[in-house]
């Protein structure tokens, strides 16, 4: 498991309240009783009228008391039919508590149909390199022997295996190393295995069912932590270098989870988990299912891992960056090296002619912005694909057309 560190008035006065005022007289055909309760107007003669006014009082009282004890037990019969109604009805099997108990356990019962359906697709990864042994974990996605993890979990592997649920060990090797985030492929020569279901991390929300399940410590096999998806689009650095377009999850990854899946409410794998928090609890990353999805189809398709490069130094602009560079615009990527080029010579970003200072604002039309990285926009595409490029320069925007090249190993 990498370690990781984030790298990234007065109150207005309450409002005015408008209420109408109340009619002189919203009742003319009721009184008004000493007691404060109303009482009809007399409907008899004068002669009769202290008689009525002593039998209002004498019975008014009463009548309305009983009224509302009428009420009171009508309403809660009504509320206890509406919440038998509500949980389905008893059907004569049970209670109204045991109902309840039945509805509060759904969401616990959901997890445990996601552990069961996702544990045989997790493996345990043993590494062996020239300084010493290590364990990690993997996701099967294909029948055929196809597991995706982290590239830290793998790098400079000497001999592998590879760990199923049902106590089944093969030999591992690397089938590739993934030149832009950390992750790696390996394959086993088995068939029928069961595969994971693999969703799109591009519709989660902040706020979502996030379940990781892997090897913590690389003892607790096929543990499972739930939680939520705590925010999206995270920026961190590690050991291997900086991570773009992360997941935050407050799900429970530990050391040796690294290559484990962090997965919905339905059981589909969203993401890959990478990396923790040094700095406090409950911090977690996973890197998003939809980056990784290009690596594995070529893999499938018994091609070498590549990935597209346009070679530019860049700051992905926010309002903070923005202000802090005294820029206007606060969403795209601002080519920017800092002490060198922010174009890297040789680069199909130098070929196409982009510059420092230049702001990349789209990618075929798509905005960057903070739930669209440009990296996230560019890995959608292969090398030799090319796209287009809305860029702000001088003012004004221009439209680059660039051939993508093949990310160079890091």
């Amino acid at each position: 498991m990498s370690k990781a560190s984030d790298s990234t008035g007065d109150r207005s006065q309450e409002p005015l309240r408008f209420e109408p005022e109340p009619a002189e007289n919203s009742q003319p055909w009721v009184e008004k009783l000493d007691d404060g309760y109303p009482k009809p107007e007399p409907l008899v003669g004068d002669s009769d009228e202290a008689h009525v006014e002593r039998s209002v009082s004498g019975i008014g009282r009463r009548a309305i008391l009983g009224l509302l004890a009428l009420s009171l037990i009508f309403g809660a019969a009504g509320g206890a039919g509406a919440t038998v109604l509500l949980l389905g009805g008893l059907n004569g099997s049970g209670d109204i508590g045991t109902q309840i108990r039945q509805t509060l356990v759904s969401e616990q019962s959901a997890t445990v149909s996601v552990a069961e359906q996702i544990s045989p697709a997790i493996v345990t990864i043993e590494v062996t390199t020239t300084s010493g042994e290590s364990v990690g974990s993997g996701v099967i996605y294909s029948a055929d022997g196809w597991i995706i993890t982290n590239r830290h979990v793998v790098d400079g592997a000497t001999a592998m295996t590879i760990h199923l649920e049902d106590g089944r060990d093969f030999p591992g090797r690397v089938y590739g190393i993934d030149t832009l985030t950390d992750l790696a492929i390996v394959k086993v020569d088995a068939t029928g295995l069961t595969a994971a279901t693999l969703g799109r991390s591009s519709a989660i929300q902040v706020g979502q069912t996030a379940i990781a399940i892997g090897s913590p410590l690389g003892v607790y096999t096929n543990s499972v932590t739930a939680g939520i998806i705590s925010a999206i689009g995270r920026e961190i650095t590690t050991e291997s270098g900086r991570l773009d377009g992360l997941l935050q999850t407050d799900a429970a990854i530990n050391p040796g989870n690294s290559g484990g899946a962090l997965v919905d409410s339905s059981g589909a794998v969203i993401g890959i988990n990478t990396a923790i928090s040094t700095e406090g609890a409950g911090i977690g990353f996973a890197i998003p299912i939809d980056i990784a999805r290009p690596i594995m189809e070529q893999a499938l398709a018994g091609i070498e891992l590549s990935r597209p490069w346009i070679g530019i130094r860049y700051v992905a602009l926010n309002r903070r960056t923005a202000a802090e560079n005294n820029l206007t615009l606060f969403q795209g990527a601002w080519i920017s090296g800092g002490a060198e080029s922010g174009v890297v010579p040789g680069s199909p970003a130098e070929a196409a002619g982009l510059a420092d200072g230049d702001i990349v604002t789209k990618v075929q039309g798509v905005l960057i912005d903070d739930l669209h990285p440009l990296q996230d926009l560019l890995v959608q595409y292969s090398p030799g694909t090319v796209i287009v490029l809305d860029v702000l320069r001088a003012g004004a925007t221009v439209q680059i057309s660039v051939t993508l090249g093949i990310r160079p190993n890091q």
